[in-house]
């Protein structure tokens, strides 16, 4: 079962909108995850960050 996994969203530095969600380990990751991702938005590759899904 996958306990440990929770729902993420990634949103994007510069325009603050959330593009992407995911799911990651509580565990093996505690720390926030932050991955460079295409913002549709922006038109560009740009870093995005996790935030909580609300």
């Amino acid at each position: 079962m996958k306990v440990d996994r929770v729902l993420i969203a990634l949103a994007c530095t510069e325009c603050k909108r959330k593009n992407y969600t995911t799911t990651k380990n509580k565990r093996s990751t505690p720390d926030k995850i932050e991955f460079k991702k295409y913002c549709k938005f922006c038109n560009k590759h740009l870093v995005h960050k996790e935030t909580k899904i609300k």
